[in-house]
């Protein structure tokens, strides 16, 4: 059963996804919306094809059948850059960043602002602190020292640093996968407070969890997996936590 979505238009459509490997069927027929300023969860127990379903939309994996849309238009992702291309980013939990070199490094990789000295192209480093600055501000990130490794910072506030870096990059659609996963309650209330930020700004969220208390605190959809097949798509209001619950537990709504 999938519930009417919003008037607007999706940034982002996944209509009836397949996904197997070898014998082994990860996703079967699932749909999911992504709207401008919505978190929209994508929820379900270890196994339910989660992690397949946001590798398609990441460009990883290529989907057996289905069909994605951008904007309303057919596109297809032979690459994870043909994703980014579109405004779609994708934070996996291992975060993409290097512990032992610096925040403001971290944040750009490769991506450094230049200046000209002559003939000369070199790193703006000044520049490069304050637009890293500035970005993770403007979703609410305070960082004291931008100069100090990675590695020094807490698992909430790498995430929140790789949420300000998607944004920068261009992000449209930013995909978060179990994000608070490994933190603890005051670091998890943080990131999901950086989610509402992102939110604000207009930026669609997919909230990839297992923990249906992280999902209900930020989601404004609902889509739920169990073994690869959805039950569909739920505006908030049109569920219960309590349902909710119960299709990740795999019982009807």
């Amino acid at each position: 059963m999938t519930e009417a979505g919003p008037a607007r238009r999706a940034i982002v459509e996944l209509r009836e996804i397949r996904k197997s490997f070898g014998h082994v069927t990860a996703v079967n027929g699932v749909t999911l919306h992504v709207y401008p300023g919505q978190v929209t969860c994508l929820v379900g127990d270890n196994g339910a094809g989660k992690s397949t379903l946001i590798q398609i939309l990441a460009g990883v994996h290529r989907p057996d059948g289905g069909e994605l849309a951008v904007d309303g238009e057919p596109a297809t992702f032979r690459a994870p850059r043909d994703a980014l291309e579109r405004g779609i980013s994708t934070v996996f939990q291992d975060l993409a960043m290097i512990p032992l070199i610096s925040i403001v490094r971290n944040f750009f990789l490769g991506r450094e602002p230049s200046r000209s000295v002559g003939p000369l192209k070199l790193v703006d480093w000044r520049e490069a602190a304050r637009i890293a600055a500035e970005q993770m501000t403007r979703i609410g990130i305070d960082v004291r020292d931008l100069s100090q490794p990675v590695g020094t910072l807490s698992g909430g506030e790498r995430q929140s640093v790789a949420i300000a870096r998607a944004i920068h990059f261009g992000a449209r659609v930013l995909v978060l996968d179990e994000p608070t996963s490994a933190l603890g309650l005051k670091e998890a209330g943080r990131v999901l407070e950086h989610i509402r930020n992102a939110r604000d700004h207009g930026i669609g969220i997919v909230f990839i969890s297992h923990n249906l208390t992280h999902a209900w605190e930020v989601g404004d959809r609902f889509v739920v997996l169990n073994r690869g097949t959805s039950y569909g798509e739920f505006e908030r209001d049109r569920l219960t936590k309590e349902e909710l619950r119960a299709m990740m537990e795999g019982r009807s709504r």
